[in-house]
C-alpha cells in the first residue's frame, strides 16, 4: 500500500478493526519513511457485470446512475435499488446491456409507483413526440384499470 502522502511503500498496520457496517475492514497505517499515519479499508470485490452501452462501449456497472436516474424520477421516495443491483449479481453474466438495466428498473418503478415510472420512462425511452409520450400513458392507465383494485377498496367515483 502506497502512502499517500510521500508514496513510499513501506509502512505497517497499526490497528485493524471492522468497519461500521461490517462489510469493511478499517486498517491505520504507518508509514516507515514519512511518519504520517493513514487509513485504507478492505472490501470484497462486487462481481457484478460490466454494462455493455447503446454505442457498443463498455464500462463498469455504476449504482450511482441508476440512484441518480430514481432519484430524479421519485423525488424524496424511497427507493431502493438493491433489488436491480441483486438481479444483476444473481444473473452471473459478465455484461449486461444498459437497456437490460433500464428495462429493470422500469418494471421495478411500474410496481411502485405510476408517476415515477412516467417521468423515469419520459428520460429512458426518449419520446420523440407528445404522442409516444401519451401512448405510453394511455397504456399505464389502461394496465392500471384492469388490475384489480389493492387493499379491496372501492374505486373513487368522478362526478361527471
Amino acid at each position: 500500500m502506497r502512502c499517500p502522502f510521500c508514496h513510499d511503500l513501506e509502512n505497517r498496520v497499526v490497528d485493524s478493526r471492522l468497519g461500521k457496517e461490517g462489510d469493511a475492514i478499517r486498517r491505520r497505517r504507518h508509514c516507515d519513511r514519512c511518519g504520517r499515519r493513514f487509513t485504507t479499508y478492505e472490501r470484497v470485490e462486487d462481481s457484478l457485470p460490466r454494462v455493455v452501452k447503446k454505442d457498443g462501449r463498455r464500462e463498469p456497472f455504476d449504482r450511482a446512475k441508476i440512484v441518480s436516474g430514481l432519484t430524479r424520477a421519485c423525488e424524496k421516495r424511497p427507493v431502493s435499488v438493491d433489488t436491480i443491483e441483486r438481479q444483476l449479481q444473481e444473473s452471473g453474466e459478465r455484461e449486461v446491456t444498459s437497456r437490460d438495466i433500464g428495462e429493470a428498473v422500469m418494471r421495478a418503478l411500474h410496481e411502485l409507483d405510476a408517476v415515477a415510472y412516467v417521468r423515469f420512462a419520459s428520460v429512458y425511452r426518449s419520446f420523440r413526440d407528445v404522442r409516444e409520450f401519451m401512448r405510453e400513458l394511455e397504456d399505464l392507465i389502461a394496465e392500471r384499470r384492469a388490475a384489480p383494485r389493492r387493499r379491496g377498496r372501492p374505486a373513487k367515483r368522478r362526478r361527471a
